[in-house]
């Protein structure tokens, strides 16, 4: 299958990476990293780069487009750029499968595909994902039709899973995970706003939101 996984500066690395790593490892596809323009782009942590080796020009069918996510405010951007927005839709058009990591959804919801649909984001844009017409859904991977979402960062892991179970079936999805040796047992039970403390989730979303106001 051909995968298609959007650039674009100020993404975060595993939105896309984890992807990338799934799709790979099932040897059953073609992964494409494509851009605006072909070349470096910068991530959000301003650290480091990813590669696109595509432009949109170049890559106008897929059967799987994954649109990662980023800190705020750099999903402004895309979000504002009708050529990004076009290709987003030509793609989606040919596509099985449309998918977002984080707050990817806001980029999908800035094309006009998530009108009333149930989707997911980063938690802490909930509230932008309802204004663009959305159902915010706090689920880690939620499906409308051929469009899925997932939530914040890690949780494209698991996207990319359960497309490969639907895709190739489970058990391919399941030696994957294996290879990826995927077994979270993180040191702290802190990862979504059911299991962390108050205090910690208030001072999280107060960074989050003077990152947007930026």
């Amino acid at each position: 299958m051909e995968v298609a996984i959007m650039l674009y500066d100020g993404i975060t690395a595993l939105d896309a990476i984890g992807p990338y790593e799934v799709f790979s490892a099932t040897m059953k596809c073609n992964v494409k990293f494509i851009a605006k323009k072909k070349g470096i782009v910068q991530l959000d942590s301003k650290m480091g780069y990813l590669h696109a080796d595509y432009s949109f020009s170049e890559m106008t069918a897929a059967d799987i487009l994954v649109v990662p996510g980023c800190s705020p405010p750099n999903y402004k951007t895309p979000m504002n750029d009708e050529e990004t927005l076009e290709w987003i839709r030509q793609i989606h058009g040919t596509a099985k499968w449309t998918t977002s990591v984080c707050n990817g959804s806001l980029i999908l919801s800035a094309a006009g595909l998530l009108n009333g649909a149930a989707a997911t984001c980063h938690w802490g844009s909930f509230d932008l994902l309802r204004s663009l017409g959305a159902i915010p859904t706090d689920e880690r991977v939620v499906r409308h039709g051929q469009i899925v979402t997932a939530a914040g960062v890690s949780s494209g892991i698991d996207m990319a899973l359960q497309l490969a179970a639907w895709e190739f079936g489970e058990d391919t999805s399941k030696a994957v995970q294996l290879i990826l040796e995927y077994d979270p047992q993180p040191p702290f039970d802190t990862g979504s706003l059911k299991k962390a403390p108050a205090p910690l989730i208030e001072r999280v979303r107060e960074v989050l939101q003077e990152l947007s106001k930026q």
